[in-house]
């Protein structure tokens, strides 16, 4: 059992409520709540008997912050788990903290707000038309009325130095491909927001605020360095089979 199952729940004045009572007012099914207890993200409730339990109305907002956070930021429950014991089972400071992550989320997002339009990607790089359109249908890129996101630019970049090196559909590598490299990245992305919100989750408020600071993640430039070094690792252990 966690630490966070074995924090003792100190009853106070106030109503204690039945598990029933206690789903309605969170809003969550009891099977939630009985879920959550076993996972050890709710503390032992107050047992007057073998068979009746009591919960103190705090529990409400815990249950709403772990749901949230699972429908929302889309965390594990393990991941919540380690905040919640991180933040010392401290409700209000790990609230504080997720809505810094709502604002990280913000701040990282909002340069894909500017659109670059089509017209000038075509004058900008040595790219066909027809290739933006076929990468556009496998999915790779996904403009909109405006254009181009910032981070779309930068994969059209790239692909045009591709192009211009000889990787194209002339030598076999076309859009699929591309579609094909970026599909083989899903996993890693996934755990890059997991590790990514469960340390921030972790931190304090102040750190918290520190980080927004200093703008979004550089897990991009991490990620790129690690793929260059496991790709160079790769070749090498094929040369040495060979």
């Amino acid at each position: 059992m966690s630490d966070v199952a074995r924090e003792s729940v100190v009853e106070s004045p106030g109503e204690l409520l039945k598990i029933s009572e206690l789903a309605e007012r969170a809003e969550v099914p009891v099977a939630t709540v009985r879920h959550y207890l076993r996972e050890g993200l709710l503390p032992e409730p107050v047992k007057t008997s073998r068979n009746m339990a009591y919960y103190p109305p705090d529990f409400v907002e815990r249950i709403r912050l772990i749901k949230q956070l699972q429908e929302e930021r889309f965390m594990p429950l393990r991941v919540i788990r380690e905040a919640l014991e991180s933040a010392g089972g401290d409700v209000g400071r790990l609230q504080t903290v997720a809505d810094a992550g709502d604002s990280l989320i913000e701040l990282a997002l909002a340069p894909l707000t500017e659109r670059v339009p089509e017209r000038e990607i075509l004058d900008r790089y040595e790219i066909p038309e027809r290739a933006l359109r076929r990468l556009t249908e496998v999915g790779v890129l996904s403009p909109d009325d405006r254009g181009y996101s910032q981070a779309e630019v930068r994969v059209i970049a790239a692909i045009a130095r591709f192009r211009d090196a000889g990787w194209n559909e002339t030598t076999g590598f076309g859009a699929r491909d591309v579609a094909r490299l970026m599909q083989g990245l899903a996993p890693v992305i996934a755990d890059e927001l997991e590790l990514l919100l469960q340390r921030f989750a972790a931190l304090d408020p102040q750190r918290a605020a520190q980080l927004l600071d200093g703008g979004a993640s550089p897990f991009p430039d991490l990620i790129g360095a690690l793929h260059a070094k496991a790709l160079t690792d790769e070749l090498e252990r094929q040369r040495a089979a060979r």
